[in-house]
């Protein structure tokens, strides 16, 4: 069966038309950002700002945390290095913060390796088969195989390991962070320099907001993304008894190497029917070829939404803490990923060991291998276009 989707528009199909609205937004609260002078929630007597301290270096370069503040006390803690998001600490049903996110409290941990714990994911996040694609009869070979025989996440040295320049940004009611990097033509076999902006913001109703911008001066390829891991028991115990609910009737079926056959598969009367929410740990083990080849969930759910719209895409909740997560986007696609290679070698913070399946991640973006399969979302960008992505990662708790 080939794809079932509509021949792509070109890149401008990444416009996003911001017409979401996300209750909270107005809340009456003003901040200056900084360090120095932080304004305060009157009703909370919370401090709103950002602070900056040293994260140590790599590549002999000084890399900063920032952490973000809002006029609820809830905390982002974002890295120049990788743009990696290292802790998110919302409130539970009962008022306390804690963290929601797979990470580390030091560089070091994140420069001895890490399966991509909160980071910008690029310059083609998810997988190219075998490395290779093809724009206007060119052929391109990127530099990296580092995914069994396929390109993975960018390679060997993706935008998650590049240092990014930082300019703390504010609003009435958001705490921010603006990274840009302009990567060179040929960094790891893409062709174009590529100038991106990734613009953080914390608003006041717990919202992760996450803007993506790219200009390129030659075609090449792209699909940017965040990789967060979440776990809403603050990792006290597996993701396996989170209830998910993803708004998509079909998935872009794999072979055991991640690589997309070129189908689209319904989800009705599989183990990756998430149309309405169950738990994570009720069918992964189930018998299907797809959950083989995945070793559990490692998909990309074709979201129902395909009109560049900004709209809900995932609903996850947490019965012990009543935490609440709500991913919104007005990308095609969201990688579902439950942390089917962690392994309890890797200790978090906390002293956390992050034991298998300890994490999910809903990764917005387009389709795996989308450059080398026709019928899927465009994945060219050309100079004269702007490439933008919008994702939001929305916390609450149950009523």
């Amino acid at each position: 069966m080939k794809p079932t989707l509509t021949q792509p528009s070109p890149p401008t199909v990444y416009k996003m038309k911001n017409n979401l609205t996300l209750a909270g937004l107005t809340l009456a609260v003003l901040l200056t950002g900084g360090c120095n002078n932080p304004s305060q929630n009157s009703q909370t007597g919370t401090s709103m700002g950002i602070t900056k301290s040293d994260f140590g270096k790599a590549d002999d370069q000084a890399v900063d945390l920032y952490t973000l503040t809002n006029a609820n006390g809830a905390v982002v803690k974002i890295s120049s290095y990788g743009g990696i998001v290292t802790d998110i600490q919302v409130p539970d049903k009962t008022g306390k913060l804690g963290s929601v996110i797979l990470g580390f409290d030091s560089l070091d941990k994140y420069l001895a390796g890490h399966p991509y714990f909160g980071c910008i994911t690029g310059r083609y996040a998810n997988r190219i088969a075998a490395g290779k694609f093809s724009i206007d009869g060119n052929d391109y070979e990127l530099t990296a195989k580092n995914n069994g025989d396929n390109h993975l996440h960018g390679g060997e040295k993706g935008f998650d390991k590049h240092i990014w320049s930082a300019e703390e940004i504010k609003g009435d009611a958001y705490v921010g962070l603006k990274l840009s990097r302009s990567s060179p033509d040929g960094e790891e076999g893409y062709p174009g320099k590529l100038d991106s902006v990734v613009t953080y913001k914390w608003t006041n109703d717990n919202a992760l907001e996450i803007d993506y911008e790219a200009k390129t001066d030659k075609p090449t390829v792209i699909n940017l993304t965040n990789h967060c891991y979440f776990n809403l028991t603050g990792a006290e115990n597996s993701i396996l008894d989170h209830q998910v609910q993803i708004m998509a009737d079909k998935l872009v079926p794999t072979t055991d190497a991640g690589i997309p056959t070129g189908e689209l598969m319904p989800v009705a009367d599989t183990p990756f029917d998430f149309t309405s929410a169950h738990k994570i740990g009720a069918r992964i083990g189930a018998e299907h070829i797809q959950i083989t080849n995945g070793k559990g969930y490692d998909h990309n759910w074709v979201l129902n939404n395909q009109d560049g719209d900004v709209a809900l895409a995932a609903r996850v909740t947490e019965a012990t803490t009543g935490r609440v997560l709500e991913v919104l986007t007005d990308q095609r696609g969201i990688q579902f990923y439950t942390g089917n290679y962690l392994d309890g070698t890797l200790t978090g913070r906390d002293g956390k060991i992050y034991e298998h399946r300890y994490g999910f991640c809903l990764e917005t973006q387009i389709y795996p291998d989308s450059p080398n399969q026709k019928g899927f979302p465009n994945a060219i960008l050309r100079p004269g276009e702007t490439y933008k992505h919008h994702c939001t990662y929305k916390f609450s708790v149950t009523e």
